[in-house]
């Protein structure tokens, strides 16, 4: 159905139960539900949060200077994403880190071509340290890479299972929407995404699904078209 996709991860569902930093339980699966869909031939492309250790713009609020913080906040993705690629490599998955900040030997530096390539030779591309850029959210970098990477869809794990009227950990008569344009997320004003993602993805015909990604197999699921969360669409 897909020949290339973007994931987005959370990286505060990376906690798993611990609260803080990466659950190692929780890593692993990701990585194993990863690894089932590579198997398939399809090409993965990845970017994730770095909430589970620092996020830039909480650290704004505690006194930290803005574009510092967010330069933590880049390097915490950039740990993440080591982390992912190593469980990827103990399962015998190809993968590559490429960073949006130069920090060889980390990572490569990002291209869009070198991100293609790598891809369609079998490869796992991480994406890391956002857009490389302050002020701007892993959110906007998955918006961002889905485009250039021309993806089929940009595919957002969290741990809830879809958009909602409201947030469902809060309100307890909030509904869940199979389907939503973004007109509708942008009127109900739902933070879907950040308000930069919405638009990049709307203005390039970009579609987002939004769905569960800490129940084990829920990957394989959404990429074979079973409808468990909320697919977001140009109207």
């Amino acid at each position: 159905m897909y020949h290339r996709i973007l994931l987005k991860l959370s990286g505060e569902s990376l906690m798993g139960k611990q609260g803080y930093g990466i659950d190692r339980e929780r890593l692993e699966q990701y990585a194993a539900q990863i690894k089932e869909l590579a198997d398939t031939g399809l090409e993965i492309g990845i970017v994730i949060g770095g909430g589970n250790i620092f996020r830039g713009l909480s650290g704004a609020q505690k006194g930290f200077d803005r574009v510092k913080g967010d330069q933590m906040g880049m390097l915490a993705t950039v740990i993440n994403s080591l982390a992912l690629s190593s469980a990827l490599e103990a399962l015998g998955q190809k993968v590559r880190v490429l960073t949006n900040v130069r920090m060889e030997p980390i990572g490569e530096y990002y291209s869009k071509e070198k991100a293609i390539r790598l891809m369609g030779k079998g490869n796992v591309v991480i994406f890391a340290a956002g857009t490389g850029n302050p002020y701007f959210t892993t959110d906007t970098a998955s918006s961002l890479k889905a485009i250039e990477t021309e993806a089929d869809i940009l595919f957002k794990g969290t741990r809830v299972d879809g958009i909602y009227t409201a947030d469902p950990e809060k309100d307890p008569t909030a509904t869940k929407f199979d389907e939503i344009t973004y007109d509708e997320v942008l009127r109900r004003q739902l933070h879907v995404m950040d308000l930069t993602a919405i638009t990049m993805c709307m203005e390039n015909r970009m579609p987002i699904y939004v769905f569960d990604m800490d129940t084990p197999g829920n990957l394989r699921k959404v990429v074979n078209g079973e409808k468990i969360g909320t697919l977001v669409k140009v109207s």
